[in-house]
């Protein structure tokens, strides 16, 4: 659209609306399956283990199609292709729901992905190609609704109609809003010849590099962990391979002339910036998605619907930030909002930190509050900082650099605060159990309060039970280590942020 037209038309915003929701949408599903797992797993006779790939099938399928999206886009023309990812994504979440074992559930959490991936980098790109820089502001504000409201009432939403209805209603909800998305971008997207013939011109070394790359990253980054990371051979040779490949990648993307994605926007100071704060934001808020409900399960028992009654706290209140947001950037520097953000948000997390045997569900709801506060604040300014000197010709590159490595900086981190809680609760338990040794002052104190108390206990079940305070604590604090490393990297995403722009510049573009 030309920067000239003071408002955008009905058919514009009817396909921002589209791919908002397209957007919101494709975010849910990686977040919304969460909380039903345990009961996918019991249904499909998986293991914890096996059942894991139930959710990692659609996130490696998401994270490789998002970069080639601006490619298919150049294909299929934007229309075509939506309609076509659309269409697949519904029937993927159909399938889902009728799957009758694990492979073919994973079969089909693979297909869901690759239809849901698209969704998010388009409706980016969309909402800067067809709105004026006047109302692009509002534009964000809807794509900030799949950024950060989806992912916190994703396992409240799952929770909830698990718990009441079945585990099989988390995809066929799909189905509504695939119809609606559907017809909207039908009606508000121009038709456009395809160009096969890019096919024959395409990079597909590039494409092979990139996908092999994400694919084999990926799998590093979910299951490492489990295989305890270098211990096992074939997570050695995946980091290798992903290494290899991605490096290959970029080197063939600073050195060809017709290029899958831009990497050189990555040089420009502002829009580097930006998106190390947006990958600290992705790190920050899936890591809190993650840690919260396991340490909620794992530690206090909680079942599906309960966890999704707490996660609400964060989620609901975005509900009203949201539309205020647009409004405020008229007046209020976007650089100095997204920075007031990350410091609600590192906050939140900090208060965390402090946990006891008794932090459990109304403990945290000062803290989710805060949070709720901060990211609005973060999302929709952090956009526009990222995106305003990006020419046309490179928003599609733009936004699938942006999109994919917040996602992919919140699979780092999920990886990385599940390495921490294994091995700090290993850590504080051999520290607590230090302070604490059997034949100690401290111990025998402790067993002459359990029996005084408790004096139907063997002295082999009063040792147990002291055994079991302190592996429960020790795991507790493993869980404030894990809040602290998510509160000291949205401290980063703070500095990146200040260092995006000067002030004056960031005024010029608010006013």
């Amino acid at each position: 659209m030309s920067q000239g037209i003071e408002r955008a038309s009905r058919r514009d915003w009817m396909a921002v609306y589209g791919a908002a929701l397209g957007a919101f949408i494709a975010v849910l599903d990686i977040q919304i399956i969460n909380a039903s797992l345990a009961d996918i797993q019991g249904a499909l006779s998986a293991s914890v283990e096996e059942g894991s790939w139930i959710s990692t099938a659609y996130m490696i399928a998401e994270i490789v199609m998002i970069p080639l999206s601006g490619w298919l886009v150049q294909v299929l023309s934007i229309r075509t292709y939506m309609r076509f990812t659309i269409v697949l994504f519904v029937a993927a979440s159909m399938l889902c729901g009728l799957a009758w074992s694990l492979e073919s559930m994973i079969l089909f959490r693979v297909l869901q992905g690759i239809g849901a991936a698209p969704l998010i980098p388009l409706a980016f790109s969309l909402m800067r190609l067809r709105l004026p820089e006047s109302e692009q502001a509002k534009g964000m504000a809807l794509f900030s609704f799949s950024a950060v409201f989806a992912p916190a009432i994703g396992p409240s939403l799952g929770g909830w109609l698990t718990e009441t209805f079945s585990w099989h209603l988390i995809f066929y909800i799909n189905l509504v809003p695939g119809v609606i998305m559907f017809l909207m971008l039908s009606a508000s997207l121009d038709k456009e010849p395809m160009q096969l013939n890019k096919l024959r011109e395409a990079d597909w070394l590039g494409i092979f590099t990139l996908s092999l790359g994400l694919v084999t990253l990926e799998y590093f980054l979910e299951e490492g962990n489990r295989k305890d990371w270098f211990g096992s051979e074939i997570i050695v040779w995946t980091a290798l391979i992903a290494a290899v490949s991605l490096v290959t990648f970029t080197w063939l993307q600073l050195t060809r002339e017709r290029q899958l994605l831009n990497l050189r926007l990555l040089g420009q100071r502002q829009f580097l910036m930006a998106t190390l704060a947006n990958m600290g934001l992705g790190l920050g808020l899936y890591g809190s998605v993650y840690i919260l409900p396991l340490y909620l399960s794992q530690v206090q028992g909680y079942n599906s619907l309960q966890i999704g009654e707490v996660l609400m706290w964060g989620g609901m209140p975005q509900l009203l930030l949201i539309p205020i947001v647009p409004r405020l950037m008229k007046r209020v520097n976007p650089r100095l909002m997204a920075c007031a953000g990350f410091v609600l948000m590192a906050f939140s997390v900090y208060l965390n930190t402090t946990m006891t045997g008794d932090y459990a569900g109304d403990q945290f709801r000062l803290s989710l509050l805060i949070r709720a506060m901060g990211q609005p604040f973060i999302m929709i300014p952090l956009s526009m900082l990222a995106m305003e000197k990006i020419l046309p010709k490179d928003i599609s590159s733009a936004s699938s650099l942006f999109n994919t490595l917040r996602n992919l900086s919140g699979a780092i981190g999920i990886a990385l605060l599940a390495t921490i809680i294994q091995r700090h609760t290993t850590l504080h338990a051999a520290r607590l159990s230090e302070t604490l040794p059997i034949y100690g002052d401290l111990t025998q104190q402790r067993l002459d309060t359990l029996s005084a108390v408790m004096p139907q206990l063997s002295f082999q079940q009063q040792v147990g039970l002291i055994a079991r305070q302190l592996a429960e604590q020790a795991t507790i604090m493993a869980y404030a280590d894990a809040f602290y490393v998510v509160a000291i990297v949205l401290v980063l995403g703070f500095c990146a942020t200040l260092l995006s722009r000067n002030w004056r510049t960031s005024r010029a573009i608010a006013g």
